[in-house]
């Protein structure tokens, strides 16, 4: 009578070429180093595009304005090359405590943005405001008129700041809309891909189970 064995190594679908194991795991560490890098990729173009929208989008959405910080007068609070994002807000809202952009002279451009430390009655009535640079010793010499404030800073933004100041409002605009487009492109691909893993895994797991069958099959032999 025929005697029927199977071979151990083969039923257990190991693999006995030395070749094959080197090129399994140099394989690996090949996935592995790709993954990263394509995850540091992605979280630097994630950062970079959160960075715009919070620098361009979200003010042009608010009704705020950016403003680029150029000394170190507010330190450590907000740092120079910071980005600050002004809301506009009537002088008689702004409290003591609340840091301000204000121009330095209602016909100039110039802005400079201090903390309130003192309200009071000016000369004409309204309340002026009494301003210091938290990294300065003393109050601002000149109080701020109710025209030269352009609002209370909402939120700022390190660094970003130097980038602005490369960019014109055009070149602002078009890569805010690019950040967001981005952003939401990416939450698409996400949330598809996370529906068609399990379909993705059931098939894998298909494959798996059919080299397993195809090893025991060709380890059968009859003596």
């Amino acid at each position: 009578m025929a005697a029927v064995t199977t071979t151990p190594a083969l039923r257990r679908g190991a693999s006995t070429d030395p070749h094959r194991r080197g090129s399994s795991v140099l394989g690996g560490v090949r996935r592995v180093a790709r993954s990263v890098v394509t995850g540091v990729a992605f979280l630097t173009s994630l950062v970079a595009a959160a960075a715009l929208v919070l620098g361009i989008g979200v003010p042009a959405l608010f009704g705020a304005q950016p403003f680029t910080v150029l000394t170190g007068s507010m330190s450590p609070t907000v740092l120079p090359g910071s980005l600050v994002v002004v809301k506009p807000l009537p002088v008689e809202e702004v409290r003591v405590g609340d840091v301000v952009t204000y121009q330095v002279a209602s016909d100039r451009p110039e802005v400079i943005t201090h903390r309130v430390v003192a309200r009071a009655q000016g000369p004409d009535g309204r309340t002026w405001l009494q301003t210091q640079g938290d990294a300065n010793a003393t109050p601002d010499v000149e109080w701020v008129r109710p025209e030269q404030v352009r609002g209370r800073v909402w939120y700022s933004v390190p660094h970003l700041g130097r980038v602005s100041l490369l960019l014109d409002h055009d070149q602002r605009r078009w890569l805010s809309l690019a950040a967001a487009l981005w952003l939401f492109g990416y939450a698409l691909l996400t949330t598809v891909r996370a529906l068609r893993s399990p379909s993705v895994s059931c098939r894998e797991e298909a494959r798996a189970a059919a080299r397993r069958r195809l090893h025991l099959h060709t380890g059968v032999h009859r003596a």
